[in-house]
Formats: C-alpha cells, structure tokens, sequence
C-alpha cells in the first residue's frame, strides 16, 4: 500500500497505519475483543461507586470519605498511565492489558473483605492500578486494528467502556444491595474472563504487528503547526477534558445520592436512572467517533461540549421525569467528544499513540478523582443540589474549541 504523491504529512500517518495492519483494513475481531474487554474492565471500576450506600451505611462515611475512595482509585489510574503510554511507545508489551487485570482482580478480592476504610482504599487503588495498565495499550492495539479509521476505531474501543460504565450500577442494584459485600467475589470471574480474552489479543498484537511500534514516531507533529501551536492546542483539549470530565464525575459519583435527597428515591430506583444516565454515555461515544471521521473532530468536540450548556444549566431546576430526560440528552452529547479529542491529539503527535492515549485517558481518571473529592466536600458543606447548580457552567469552557487549528482542512 502506497501513499498518493503530494499526500500531506498529516494524512501520512493514517496511511501507516493502515499499512503497519497488513493493508487488511479494520481488524473487526480485534476491535470487539478490545471493546468486550473494555466493557468487562468498566464493569468492574463503575461497580465501586454504585455500591457508595452500602460502604456509606456500613462504614458510617462521609461525603468526603466517599470521595476520597473515589480520588485513591482515580489517582492510581492517572498517575501511571501516562508513565505506561511512554513506556510501550518505545517498548510494547502485548500482554501487558492481560496483566493489567491481574490487579483489578486482587483488588475485587480484597473489596469483597475488607473490614476498614484504610482497605477499601487499597482495594480502590489496586483496581486503579489494573485501569492504568490497561488503557494506553489497549487504545494503541485499537488504533493499528482500525486500519486507519481511527475515530471508529477508538469508539468501538470506548463505547464498550461505556457499556460497563452503565452496567456495573445495575449489577450493584440486582447483586451487590441485596446479598451484600461478599457477594462482590462473584466479580473476579468478569476479571478472570477480561484476562482470557487479553491474552488471546495479545497473541495477535505480538504475531502480526510488534515489529511496526516505532514507525510513526518519525513523523512529528501535524503538518504546518509549530510546537508552540501544537503545545496550545494541547493545553485546550486538556482544558476541554477538565470540563467534560468535573462535569461526568457530578453525575456519575452523586447523581444517586442527589435523587435520593431531592426526590425521596429509593436506592435501587436511582440506580437504575444512574444506569440509563450511563447507557446514554455509551451511546454518545458510538456516534462521536465516526461522525468526527466524517464531518471533522473540531466540530464534533464543539457541538458535544458547548451544546450540552443548556441542559446542564436547567437541571438543578425541573422536576423528576425532566431530570431523567435531561440527564439521558447530557449523557448522548457530551459523550459524544472523547474520541474526537483524543484521536485530534493522536493527530496533533502521531507517532506517540501511547503517550497521548495514557496522557488522556491518565486524566480523564484523575479530573474525575479530584472532582469527586472537590465535589464531595461542597456536598458536605453545602448541599447536593447546589453541586449541581455550581457545575452546570462548566461547559461554558467549550468556547475554547474555536481555537483549536482545523486538521481536517489543513489535510484536504
């Protein structure tokens, strides 16, 4: 597979790709064992907050101590992902997201035991760890099996993460909330499964596309951009995520204690409206990606975080059924810019695919930890509802979209 003359060094490294997996196009298989996987990994991690009220009552916590979990784990799979992403651009290790699982599944051993809040700390990091590993690579193995089709391809990859975003509540709602904490062993087998199927693409990863892991890094940056202009826009898709994600950790970590407290909801009740929230996130993220393979990434990341705007300001002030439409309408939009912005930075640096994959996916996890630990303790000095009212102009941040450079017609 060749690359026309006169192709813009930005378009070249959609064509390496394309040729570093074998000129076969997208790798279906792979793609949906990445996005199964990921799905069973986000099981796992959105089960720790849908089970909040169990820990809450059985450990007489806080807001605060319910954030500070929230900010152990999220911590733990921040830190180190960069650190991984760098890592395997330069050495990649196929079976390194089967071992990532490992430490997700000591983790769930030790969360379905503990007996003090210090351990439920440890089991929250563990579990953090296993997302740090598993992320970056995982998000690399997804971009070579797209066959230059990155945006489908990092939807396929992140929707399943969604999907298990949105599972793990309704799993605590049926499983957990009635048999209590030891039930939470049953889980290890959904990591035991996640590390079958790992391994399986670790084998493809390691027999049909090793030897090709440094080929983009020659290319430098996007065509025509100083690094000065690649640096700024770096630091907005960074700005963007910091309100995509505060916003995200509002709804996902409180979003059940806010029904409960408003509206007199029982617990398993706003479980289920945490579940269709999720749901509504996974279905964004599936449109996000080849939408922006279609129309261009800038526009799709300014519609989804900008235009989310009206509806998160009018939340905190509409009743129950309006509550539950808005919350699916916030879930579908802003979802919808996270493989946009992360496959515009891949773009901005293509040939360090893991540095920016763990870069991003490092603090989309730590965004998410110390708003939840920021929020919690607003929470606890204030109320529930006014969090929301705080966090509603959050998006307002969107406008900084209108300086991000156009990729898309700098290639054409």
């Amino acid at each position: 597979m060749k690359v026309a003359a006169g192709t813009s060094s930005a378009a070249a490294p959609a064509a390496a790709v394309a040729v570093a997996a074998g000129g076969e196009g997208a790798v279906y298989a792979i793609l949906f064992a990445l996005g199964f996987s990921h799905m069973l990994n986000d099981t796992i991690a959105s089960l720790v907050p849908a089970i909040y009220p169990l820990f809450k009552a059985s450990f007489s916590l806080d807001y605060a101590e319910v954030g500070l979990i929230t900010l152990v784990y999220q911590c733990t799979a921040s830190v180190f992902q960069p650190l991984v992403g760098l890592y395997t651009d330069h050495r990649p290790r196929p079976y390194s997201v089967a071992a990532g699982m490992g430490f997700t599944l000591a983790g769930l051993g030790i969360l379905s035991t503990a007996q003090s809040f210090a351990t439920l700390l440890v089991a929250a990091g563990l579990i953090g760890v296993g997302s740090s590993v598993f992320h970056p690579e995982a998000s690399r193995i997804a971009r070579i099996a797209g066959g230059g089709q990155h945006g489908l391809a990092q939807s396929v990859f992140q929707v399943g993460g969604n999907v298990g975003s949105s599972l793990g509540p309704l799993l605590a709602a049926f499983i957990v909330i009635p048999h209590g904490q030891g039930s939470i062993a049953w889980f290890t087998l959904i990591a035991l499964l996640a590390i079958a199927v790992l391994s399986r693409v670790g084998n493809w990863y390691k027999r049909r596309h090793l030897a090709v892991r440094t080929r983009l890094r020659a290319m430098g940056g996007a065509a025509g951009l100083s690094k000065r202009k690649i640096g700024w826009s770096l630091a907005i898709l960074l700005a963007l995520m910091f309100s995509k994600f505060f916003y995200t950790a509002c709804l996902t970590n409180f979003y059940i204690f806010y029904l409960m407290g408003r509206f007199q909801m029982p617990v398993e009740t706003a479980q289920l409206y945490l579940f269709a929230f999720l749901a509504s996130v996974a279905l964004g993220t599936l449109a996000g990606g080849p939408l922006g393979d279609r129309i261009g990434r800038k526009y799709v990341i300014w519609g989804s975080i900008l235009g989310v705007l009206p509806f998160t300001l009018l939340l905190p002030f509409v009743g129950l059924f309006w509550t539950g439409v808005l919350t699916v309408l916030i879930g579908v939009v802003m979802a919808s810019a996270f493989s946009a912005i992360l496959v515009y930075a891949q773009e901005l640096l293509p040939g360090r695919v893991g540095t920016v994959g763990g870069l991003f996916f490092g603090l989309a996890f730590g965004m998410a930890g110390i708003a939840a630990a920021v929020l919690g303790i607003l929470a606890d000095h204030t109320s529930i509802s006014f969090v929301y009212k705080v966090c509603g102009v959050l998006p307002v941040i969107g406008l900084l979209t209108a300086f991000l450079p156009d990729l898309d017609r700098r290639r054409a």
